[in-house]
């Protein structure tokens, strides 16, 4: 450090190329930063510093500061620019021989030699909020392997440098921008994820492997529980985290490596609704707005899916369908709409997947809802597919390849004695056919899983795939004969001791406690009476967290990700209102809260401690039946029925039963109806005929005959609140005459894909079941 600079060395990790960084210390306004272009050695840097401090003596020569491991960015508040650098790292895995660390220590230094606003009350307050943000706890990067990324995405992707910076899972991007566009390289600073990284040894059948857990979580629209729910006008949706599963053989140094990753995603229901933080209550009010009446912001959602997964997208959605007085399901019922209303519009083959699935009702009946789960996760993985490849280790080459989805007959190197980049060889190749290298396989699609909170559920249904993946994985790996590991496997209790601690930790970054892990626990036998008072116990904390904490929390959030940057004479961060109240009115500042109001819906909850009438909250109801019932019929659809057509039961609303007459045949109920209509939507219901699940691309009566499943219970099929009394009643009446009459729910047809199912994935399954995957031909019970 100088008087009027800093003068920052850089070198490679061979301790050959040295560089030389300069910061001007003079500028309080602007920030000034030079690299020299001249590469030196050790010894010519040594005395460069050496004349610059002689020249200099006479204030001061140079002074030592720190030693650091990277730039994590620069800020400005109201006064001078600070440098945050880290101070110590820590090595917490490994990818294909690229470390990956997390960080220890951090530091933060002015960059001017005074300034009048350094000390001022409000440049302090705001270095305390950002302070808030802990670079310490589940940050990560690497200096070599872009972490930012998934596998298979640094393996089809070319870019490079600053493009890597600028997507959604870097929480730096903002920090780092101004020394980005000075320098036009990324050199000198790190790119954060924020979100979680574990990597564990484990062995199947004598063999070691390594299996590597990654969530990122976005850095739009991100934030706190109830500060943060739902979707913005840019398609981004709260609580947005993408997990990985990479799993890779243990093998020694220059044997050939193979490696497998899976991806799944988790994410707030992405329609306009949010609740209001009290403090007077432990369940606030679900507001659901209805300005979007096309669903355009679903919409960009979906299609940034779609761009960075590929086709299917499978929506998993675990919220409560039926409640005494109802909150997720005036949610559940508006997704279903959403879902319908983009499918109209897409082609046959890119047609969103669903499955609605009430966890909590098959939880408290006694289901054993992993096992049901592990079957919806190996249906969706034969969907998608797993990526695969092999690694053999052979001297690198420059650049990462960007030919592998395009051609997928090529097998990758990587130079594990080196931080290096992979690289690939053709599959034709002499050496490699007699090496009978697999050919690599690609994940094409996603599994989306969301709750209202996208935690405690959300958690339970990732871990049944992720499960289900590691079968397919270690299968492709060589490691087991068949895809499929069982609950009581020692690998199903370490991969959930993995996928709990994930949980806990995203909980806690999102939610302010650690996950409600009730399923696990049972599953693991713990008694019933601690596993209460550890509910018990983190739901207090949760809500002390969202209460009195989660405020502040989004203020610092929103100073470190740059979406609220403090000028000078303008009102500071803590005396603006809540950003949660912008979302309702789009974030347009001549929209009044008023006007807000009238664009949506309340759901009244149980946890409310302040009187609420209960006529209005049958007329609050009443009206969002209407409203779905008029947007279906603007959306045309009861087009391509007859005039004494039955009517078919949908996913739209909990009032939607299904009215056909039993003695019809399919062919005669669906003869009106025209075939690229009927394959649009078909959809799937349980065995009890209700709403409660339903699907447009699994047979739930065969998910559900898996066992442990019991009889419905009758309070379960109340579905109060979404319309008047009378017509509640009607329903129930009409629901109990159909299902005495028929015995039995209509099941449309879907082909599950191009390719048919192999002999592995069908083993248990019935006969039945195998014929209508492999033929695609209408199933009916």
């Amino acid at each position: 450090m100088h008087v009027q600079h800093l003068y920052m060395i850089g070198r490679d990790k061979s301790r050959n190329f040295w560089k030389v960084l300069k910061i001007d210390r003079s500028d309080l306004s602007e920030l000034n930063i030079l690299e020299d272009p001249t590469s030196y050695s050790e010894i010519e840097c040594c005395d460069l510093l050496r004349r610059i401090h002689e020249g200099n003596k006479t204030i001061g020569g140079l002074k030592f500061v720190t030693v650091c491991y990277g730039i994590v960015g620069f800020i400005k508040f109201l006064g001078p620019y600070y440098m945050l650098v880290i101070t110590q790292r820590r090595k917490i895995g490994a990818i294909c021989g690229h470390s990956i660390y997390a960080i220890a220590r951090s530091e933060m230094i002015p960059v001017p030699v005074q300034s009048n606003m350094t000390n001022s009350k409000n440049e302090n307050r705001y270095k305390k909020l950002l302070c808030m943000v802990d670079l310490t706890r589940d940050f990560f990067f690497s200096y070599s392997y872009n972490v930012m990324h998934s596998l298979q995405k640094n393996l089809c992707n070319s870019e490079t440098g600053r493009l890597h910076y600028e997507t959604m899972f870097v929480w730096n991007e903002f920090l780092t921008r101004g020394i980005r566009q000075s320098l036009k390289n990324s050199t000198w600073t790190v790119a954060l994820v924020h979100g979680f990284f574990k990597q564990v040894k484990l062995s199947v059948s004598g063999r070691d492997f390594k299996l590597t857990l990654i969530s990122r979580r976005s850095r739009h629209y991100a934030g706190t529980r109830y500060l943060k729910r739902g979707i913005n006008e840019k398609g981004r949706v709260a609580n947005d985290v993408e997990t990985e599963q990479i799993v890779f053989e243990d093998s020694p140094e220059g044997h050939s490596v193979q490696i497998s990753s899976v991806v799944q995603n988790r994410g707030s229901i992405p329609l306009f609704w949010s609740q209001e933080t009290s403090r007077l209550n432990i369940k606030p009010d679900i507001i659901l707005s209805k300005k979007d009446k096309a669903y355009e912001a679903t919409r960009l959602h979906f299609e940034n899916l779609a761009k960075r997964y590929g086709n299917p997208i499978i929506i998993l959605n675990l919220i409560k369908t039926h409640e005494t007085k109802p909150r997720e399901s005036i949610l559940r019922a508006e997704f279903a709409s959403a879902i319908r209303f983009l499918n109209m519009s897409l082609p046959k083959e890119n047609r969103l997947r669903f499955l609605h699935w009430d966890l909590n009702k098959h939880s408290r009946r006694g289901t054993n809802v992993l096992s049901l789960l592990g079957r919806v996760a190996a249906y969706a993985l034969n969907l998608t597919g797993i990526f695969y490849c092999e690694v053999s280790s052979s001297p690198r080459r420059e650049g990462l390849p960007n030919d592998v989805c395009s051609k997928e007959r090529h097998t990758i190197e990587c130079d594990n004695s080196s931080e290096s980049g992979p690289v690939i060889n053709d599959l034709n190749n002499d050496d490699n056919k007699e090496n009978k290298v697999k050919e690599p396989t690609l994940q094409k699609g996603v599994l989306r899983t969301n709750c209202i909170d996208c935690l405690d559920r959300t958690n339970v249904a990732q871990y049944a795939y992720g499960l289900a993946a590691l079968g397919k994985q270690l299968d492709a790996l060589g490691f087991v004969e068949f895809p499929n590991i069982n609950l009581d496997n020692p690998l199903a209790e370490n991969l959930m001791r993995l996928y709990e601690l994930m949980g806990d930790t995203l909980a806690r970054q999102y939610g302010g406690s650690a996950a409600h892990n009730k399923i696990f626990s049972e599953r693991r036998g713990q008694w019933k009476a601690a596993t209460q008072s550890q509910e018990f116990f983190r739901t207090l904390q949760r809500y002390y967290s969202n209460a009195y904490v989660d405020a502040q929390k989004q203020d610092a959030i929103n100073i470190f990700l740059g979406y609220f940057q403090p000028q000078p004479g303008k009102p500071a961060l803590w005396e603006l209102d809540s950003d949660h109240h912008y979302n309702i009115g789009g974030r347009n500042p001549d929209l009044r809260v008023e006007n807000a109001r009238s664009l949506i819906k309340r759901s009244m909850s149980d946890g409310n401690l302040l009187f609420e009438s209960e006529s209005d909250s049958i007329e609050t109801h009443t009206r969002v039946g209407q409203n779905l019932l008029l947007v279906d019929k603007q959306r045309g659809g009861d087009k391509g029925f007859s005039d004494s057509s039955p009517e078919i039961s949908t996913c739209d609303s909990d009032l939607s039963y299904s009215r056909f007459n039993p003695s019809m045949t399919p062919k005669q109920l669906f003869e009106d109806i025209e075939e690229d209509q009927y394959e649009s939507c078909p959809i799937y219901y349980d065995e009890h005929g209700d709403t409660s699940s339903c699907s447009n691309f699994l047979d739930l009566e065969w998910l559900s005959s898996s066992g442990n499943s019991c009889d419905e219970d009758p309070s379960d099929r109340s579905i109060a609140g979404l319309s008047s009394e009378n017509l509640v009643n009607e329903a129930r009446t009409e629901m109990s005459s159909a299902a005495s009459d028929s015995g039995s729910s209509l099941l449309g047809s879907y082909r599950a894909g191009s390719s048919e199912l192999g002999c592995n994935e069908l083993v248990g399954y019935s006969q039945r079941f195998v014929h209508w995957v492999n033929d695609g031909v209408t199933m009916f019970h």
